[in-house]
C-alpha cells in the first residue's frame, strides 16, 4: 500500500451548511484568511477550562467526557471565556478522543493521566476491529454547536479534531507517551498497517469536524499534538497523507483551516502542505522565523509561552508586544499561546492579555 492510499473510501465531498452565520466584521475570521482587521485579534487553546473558576464549579462531580456529551453544559463552558475574556473566538469544548469514544472505541480521560485506552492497538486484527464513526453518534456534539450559534452572536466558533498521527499514538501507545516508541517502530516495520489504521483515524476526523461544520461551526482547527516527535522525512511520509484527508475533506465548507502541534518548528511547511490556511507556531521559534520557512507568505498563529502567564506583568507586557511585533511578518496574524492554558493560570491575566493585545 503507498503512503497516500488507504483501504478506507475516500468520503464525498461536502458542502457549507446553512446554519453558518454571516460574519463579516469578525477580526478573527478575517487575519484567517490573511486580511488586516483593526485589531489583532486573540484567543488562547484551553481557554474553557481548568484556569476557570466557574468552569470547575459547574464541572464538579462531572467526568470529563460526560460533560463532552453534554449539550447544554459544552455550550456553557464554551461561552465562558468569552464572556469573561472578551476573547475573539470560541473553541468548542470537546475533547481529540471524543469521536473515538463516540465510535465505540473502549477510551477514557484519567484525572492527572489524559486518554487511557483499555486494549493497544497494534496489529491488523485490532485496526480492522476499529468502528467506524457515525455522525449520530456525535449529534449531542452537534446539538451543543447549534446551541453556541443561537448564543454566541458575532463571536465565531472553531470546531475541531485530533490529527490521525496524535489519535494513533494514543491507541498504539495506550495512552499519553514521551517517546512514542511503539507507534514509531509500527510506522516503520509495519508501514502498510500504519496506513491502514492512519487512514480510519482520518475518516473518523472528518466525519467529526463534517458534523461540527454541518452544525455551523466557522473555522476548524486540526490538532497534531504530538507531531514535533517526528522528523519531517517521517512527517511527509508517513502522516502528511492522511492529514491532507482531513484538511481537503473539509475544504469546500470555506472556512478557515488551522493546523497546529507543539514542538513543530521543523515542520511547518510540511504542516502548510497538509492543508492548513493557518498554520498553528508555539513558543520555541519566533513568528517572523516561521514565516521566513513557510515561505515568506503565511498566516501564522500563536505564540505566547503559557508558562509566562505566571511572570510578573512588566515581563509578560513585554513578550506580548514582541509577539504582536513578529506577527506583522505574516498576512495575518491570530495571537494565542504556543500551546494550552495551564490549569493554574489567573484568569485576570488573561483578561489583561487580550485588552493588551486588542491595544496594539
Amino acid at each position: 500500500m503507498s503512503p497516500t492510499t488507504s483501504s478506507t473510501t475516500p468520503l464525498p465531498q461536502r458542502t457549507a451548511a446553512s446554519a453558518r452565520r454571516e460574519l463579516p466584521e469578525a477580526p478573527f475570521l478575517a487575519a484567517a484568511r490573511g486580511g488586516r482587521p483593526a485589531r489583532t485579534p486573540v484567543w488562547f487553546m484551553r481557554q474553557a477550562g481548568r484556569s476557570l473558576p466557574e468552569y470547575r464549579a459547574l464541572r464538579e462531580g462531572v467526568a470529563m467526557l460526560d460533560a463532552c456529551f453534554d449539550p447544554e453544559m459544552l455550550a456553557e463552558i464554551t461561552l465562558q471565556p468569552v464572556r469573561r475574556h472578551e476573547v475573539d473566538a470560541a473553541i468548542l469544548f470537546s475533547d481529540i478522543v471524543v469521536p473515538l469514544k463516540a465510535a465505540g472505541v473502549d477510551i477514557d480521560i484519567v484525572p492527572g493521566t489524559g486518554p487511557v485506552v483499555a486494549s493497544p492497538v497494534r496489529d491488523l486484527a485490532a485496526v480492522k476491529a476499529l468502528p467506524e464513526l457515525v455522525p449520530d453518534q456525535v449529534g449531542q456534539v452537534a446539538d451543543g454547536v447549534r446551541l453556541l450559534v443561537e448564543r454566541l452572536g458575532g463571536t465565531p466558533l472553531i470546531g475541531f479534531a485530533g490529527a490521525p498521527f496524535t489519535l494513533a499514538s494514543y491507541l498504539i501507545e495506550g495512552g499519553p507517551s514521551r517517546n512514542h516508541e511503539h507507534t514509531k517502530a509500527l510506522m516503520h516495520s509495519s508501514p502498510e498497517l500504519w496506513h491502514e489504521l492512519a487512514g480510519r483515524l482520518a475518516d473518523i476526523a472528518l466525519t467529526f469536524l463534517r458534523a461540527q461544520l454541518d452544525a455551523g461551526v466557522d473555522a476548524v482547527q486540526l490538532f497534531d499534538s504530538w507531531a514535533g516527535a517526528l522528523s519531517e522525512r517521517d512527517y511527509r511520509e508517513f502522516v502528511l497523507p492522511h492529514s491532507a484527508k482531513v484538511l481537503d475533506g473539509v475544504a469546500s465548507y470555506g472556512v478557515p483551516r488551522i493546523h497546529f502541534g507543539v514542538g513543530t518548528g521543523e515542520l511547518l511547511a510540511a504542516m502548510r502542505d497538509a492543508g492548513a490556511d493557518v498554520v498553528g507556531v508555539d513558543w520555541r521559534i519566533p513568528l517572523d522565523e516561521a514565516v521566513r520557512r513557510l515561505g515568506g507568505k503565511a498566516v501564522v498563529q500563536g505564540n505566547l509561552d503559557p508558562a509566562l502567564l505566571h511572570a510578573s506583568w512588566p515581563v509578560l507586557e513585554a513578550e506580548v508586544r514582541r509577539i504582536v511585533a513578529e506577527g506583522r511578518a505574516a498576512d495575518g496574524h491570530i495571537f494565542n499561546l504556543g500551546h494550552g492554558v495551564l490549569p493554574g493560570v489567573d484568569p485576570e491575566v488573561l483578561t489583561r492579555v487580550v485588552g493588551l493585545v486588542h491595544e496594539l
